[in-house]
């Protein structure tokens, strides 16, 4: 009965000014609303990131040619061509757990059909190239060993680059496009990928075998890069340290040497590009919790001066038998209910705020329960602690005093 008549008490003071009750509830509606969205903002940047290190492929590691410096610029990953035909051949022998290697060599090249051009990437690769990334076929199929071994002028091609040269993806079967002059029959179009963990288009792309990649048109005798993906189930880390122990061992590399060469796994990759995307999502969770602490403050000052206000009502409540501790529990709680009925609103204003940005601007916006949770129960947990000041101030009040107050 006691907590009842207090909270009626409580709700009673807050509608008797319902627009200073609003107005103060205000600054913790929009702190809540700003931590859901950008939370969630943060959040859908690190689900579209782990998406697209996912499209890799499963288990995926990736070895990298070393760089090379010339007049002080430097080529970056694959550039001093250090890997061979043969460091694929070994990884496969040698390596257990590996499920499949494919050697890779690539370069921008203009394809034509007829009077359309494209500049595109072209990628020179073995057929297990597409079990490794898991990519599927949207219509024909991949080349086969023996196109590898003739270096045969067929050509897989990516959903983008069939629609800018041919306007339909199915229209690009059997057709003949060339490439810097060599001519190539397109055998199959890739299903959609979409963007890279670097942001790049992954269907503008032309797949040829990588023999016929490295004679007839780009002309190199080195790798600038070979993936590889390791069994389902197996730790990726010994695999990785293996191959280390082989490349040194086949390169000559000596424990005084940098090596000449560079191996990521898909998880240092993930590591890597979600590390951003985490940071980004404290960032603006932290900007967004800091309205939070001025709607605290918002409240302790409203407090105050409903203290001040009811500094009469007070003394008579405390003359007649009321206990210092009801009064303290009676400016908690509404010093609770704001910031509550506050964190209630912002939960819902949040949400609608971060669908609207996602449907404005294509943003990327995951919400789970647990910011929601989070955001609501540290609103309650602002209006305790910006309350029990005002609150422990109208309790402590001298009943004589309260009753000559003016």
């Amino acid at each position: 009965m006691r907590f009842r008549v207090i909270f009626q008490t409580a709700f009673r003071a807050l509608r008797r000014n319902k627009m200073r009750s609003l107005l103060t509830a205000l600054g913790i509606i929009i702190g809540v609303a700003a931590v859901i969205a950008m939370v969630g903002i943060g959040n859908g940047a690190k689900a579209q990131v782990e998406e697209q290190i996912a499209s890799m492929g499963d288990n995926v590691i990736l070895i990298f040619s070393g760089s090379v410096s010339r007049g002080g610029t430097s080529s970056g990953y694959g550039g001093a061509g250090t890997l061979t035909l043969e460091d694929a051949a070994a990884i496969k022998r040698e390596i257990p757990g590996v499920e499949a290697v494919t050697p890779e060599v690539q370069g921008g090249a203009r394809v034509s059909f007829g009077n359309q051009n494209w500049s595109t990437r072209l990628n020179g690769v073995s057929p297990e190239f597409f079990d490794i990334r898991r990519w599927t076929f949207a219509h024909g199929g991949p080349f086969t060993e023996r196109d590898v071994r003739t270096s045969a002028k067929v050509a897989v091609i990516g959903n983008t680059t069939a629609l800018q040269l041919f306007g339909n993806a199915e229209a690009a079967l059997g057709q003949i496009v060339r490439v810097r002059r060599v001519p190539f029959t397109i055998i199959g179009v890739l299903g959609v990928k979409g963007a890279s963990v670097m942001g790049t288009d992954q269907d503008d792309t032309l797949v040829i075998p990588y023999t016929s990649a490295m004679k007839r048109v780009l002309g190199t005798k080195t790798l600038p890069r070979i993936t590889l993906s390791v069994e389902k189930g197996r730790p990726l880390a010994p695999v990785q340290e293996e191959l280390t122990q082989l490349l040194q061992q086949r390169h000559r590399i000596g424990p005084d040497r940098d090596p000449d060469y560079f191996v990521r796994s898909q998880e240092e990759i993930a590591t890597m590009a979600t590390a951003t995307s985490k940071v980004m999502t404290m960032l603006l969770g932290s900007i967004a919790g800091v309205s939070l602490i001025v709607g605290g403050i918002g409240i302790m000052n409203i407090m105050l001066v409903s203290v001040t206000e009811r500094t009469r009502e007070i003394g008579i409540r405390l003359a007649i038998g009321a206990r210092g501790n009801d009064i303290l529990l009676q400016f908690l709680i509404e010093a609770i209910t704001l910031s509550s009925l506050g964190g209630i609103v912002g939960v819902g204003l949040g949400l609608g705020t971060a669908k609207i940005l996602s449907s404005a601007f294509a943003w990327p916006v995951s919400i789970t329960p647990g910011p929601i949770i989070f955001a609501f129960l540290f609103s309650a947990a602002v209006g305790i602690f910006f309350g029990f000041y005002p609150a422990r101030k109208a309790a402590s009040l001298d009943p004589i005093e309260a009753l000559r107050y003016e």
